[in-house]
């Protein structure tokens, strides 16, 4: 009886923070400013903390697989919430087909940046015991006629015009997991019943923003790459607005899956608008 009472406590504070209009127009705003100005914590970091290797158990367990990570908890919170609500499985896939959108896009702007990075680069030999340049570095030679992957499988230097894909990855999936768990707050305020399951999987949800918010800080704090984390994060955050604040838009159809809480709720405000 007290863990529910303390499990209801909780999810009714987070999903009013969620799902207030403050936190909603704002949210991308202040990732923006994360990803310009992380880079700065640097200075202040050590690097020989545990984050400062990428070895580390949460970069090989949750980074490396964050999308599937996202698509897990987030598909299970709007799926249990829409078939709660309208018992239409029609509904609940129509919803669900937003995380399907969002992948193929992910995977698409990854093999773009991929082909990019092999049409701009070059590959260059590291020269062990040569002198290093003024600026620290070890002296490199560049190879002719080196495809990316034959560079890499020599154990040679691949060097081309690189957008981050982590950082693409981690603010695409923080404003994704704000805009579908944005709903719950208005759903509850609307005396929508919610069963523990479906508080625990909005409550993981929350847990999975918070460390997708953690890992982005620690590589621009630990990892600081200028300016290809920048345009990491610019490419993360037009692929949010060109979804749910264009697309998503238009209403639904066979084309648009609609926004979040599009059919679920009987208000024209809140998570509609």
């Amino acid at each position: 009886m007290i863990l529910n009472t303390v499990l209801v406590v909780l999810t009714d504070l987070v999903a009013g923070l969620l799902g207030s209009t403050l936190f909603r127009r704002h949210f991308h705003l202040l990732l923006s400013v994360v990803v310009m100005f992380g880079p700065v914590l640097s200075l202040w970091v050590s690097q020989h903390s545990i984050f400062a290797k990428r070895s580390h158990f949460l970069y090989r367990m949750f980074l490396r697989s964050g999308w599937g990570w996202t698509c897990l908890f987030v598909g299970s919170f709007v799926f249990l919430l829409s078939f709660s609500i309208r018992r239409s499985l029609s509904l609940s896939l129509r919803h669900l087909s937003r995380l399907s959108v969002a992948a193929g896009l992910w995977l698409a702007f990854c093999k773009l940046l991929d082909l990019l990075e092999n049409a701009t680069g070059s590959c260059y030999e590291s020269l062990a015991g040569r002198p290093v340049v003024d600026s620290g570095a070890p002296l490199l030679v560049l190879r002719e006629g080196e495809s990316k992957s034959d560079c890499l499988r020599a154990g040679m230097l691949w060097r081309g015009y690189e957008v981050s894909e982590d950082v693409f990855l981690l603010c695409l999936c923080c404003l994704l997991l704000a805009e579908e768990t944005a709903v719950f707050g208005p759903y509850l305020s609307l005396g929508g019943a919610s069963d523990a399951p479906l508080r625990i999987l909005f409550l993981f949800c929350f847990l999975l923003l918070g460390l997708w918010i953690f890992l982005l800080l620690c590589l621009l704090a630990y990892f600081p790459q200028f300016p290809t984390q920048l345009l990491g994060g610019a490419l993360g955050c037009l692929t949010w607005r060109g979804l749910y604040q264009g697309w998503y838009r238009l209403g639904p159809s066979w084309c648009c899956p609609g926004r979040p809480g599009l059919g679920l709720l009987n208000i024209k405000s809140g998570a509609e608008e």
